[in-house]
């Protein structure tokens, strides 16, 4: 029997605002929304949207419109970056009620986001998560990036997702890409997805939604109350059957998103003791 539970959050708009906007803002750029406008055409000529917003940030470096990026000037960011409130006493206060409801319960938190890994990676509560997976950028000789590394987007998080599940975790799991599609017997899985929660806000989380709705986990759709221009695509995600929950991005104590997350990891951790009550009965 599996004793943990895995809680799974995107990071831009459901922990913190948008944390790419943010950087180019604190690098110097004067015009954020002709930045997006410029990311929006390049998507109409057939990119991606997270090669699009990566490549487009090194051509403003370059061109000097923003200071250099380096990984110094991303993690430094990192240290800085906002955080929606009471996200850092989320994750104590939510071990504390699955400690509560079964003792012999791990919970473990995990992070999938479209954003920049330097930044995620040397956040303020960047220790509460056993693993983060973000897309990155490749420097060259001179510590600048050169051109994205790694991305991920849509489909791309659910591969992470099946990491979380399969326990290919961790920094021994780095160079293995491979390693997600090994055959793992259902009994030998590290944590099965019906004992996972997944938090997004966007339409990149659309995939984990599902995933995680289809195979009896607990998907939730949280949204920045400060921007209203988004709430109806955060609604539709209700509309449309995508998830069941959605709440304000609001971790203090007492919110609707806090509670409902101390019930959702309640529930799954009495679900687990009485699972594995049956299973030696």
């Amino acid at each position: 029997m599996q004793e943990r539970i895995a809680v799974v959050f995107d990071f831009d708009d459901t922990l913190g605002p948008d944390s790419t906007t943010g950087f180019l803002e604190h690098a110097g750029l004067k015009d954020i929304a002709e930045f997006w406008k410029q990311v929006g055409h390049m998507m109409k000529e057939d990119w991606d949207p997270v090669p699009a917003y990566l490549t487009h940030m090194i051509a403003a470096s370059k061109q000097g419109r923003i200071s250099p990026i380096t990984q110094q000037a991303l993690s430094s960011w990192g240290e800085k970056l906002p955080l929606f409130s009471g996200v850092e006493d989320v994750f104590p206060h939510l071990r504390q009620v699955v400690k509560e409801a079964n003792p012999r319960v791990t919970l473990e938190f995990y992070l999938i986001s479209s954003g920049i890994g330097d930044v995620l990676r040397h956040m303020r509560v960047a220790h509460e998560f056993t693993d983060i997976w973000a897309s990155e950028f490749h420097y060259d000789e001179q510590g600048n990036a050169a051109t994205p590394r790694k991305i991920i987007s849509f489909t791309d998080k659910t591969r992470y997702i099946f990491q979380v599940q399969k326990g290919v975790v961790g920094k021994e799991s780095r160079g293995e890409p491979f390693a997600v599609n090994k055959r793992v017997p259902a009994d030998q899985v590290r944590i099965p997805l019906n004992q996972m929660v997944f938090v997004g806000d966007g339409y990149t989380d659309i995939p984990c939604f599902s995933l995680i709705k289809q195979n009896g986990g607990i998907p939730i759709a949280v949204y920045d109350q400060r921007h209203t221009e988004k709430w109806g695509n955060a609604f539709q995600f209700v509309a449309d059957g995508r998830v069941s929950n959605l709440h304000s991005a609001n971790y203090q104590q007492g919110s609707d998103l806090t509670n409902f997350l101390s019930m959702a990891v309640r529930s799954l951790a009495e679900r687990i003791a009485v699972s594995a009550s049956s299973y030696q009965g």
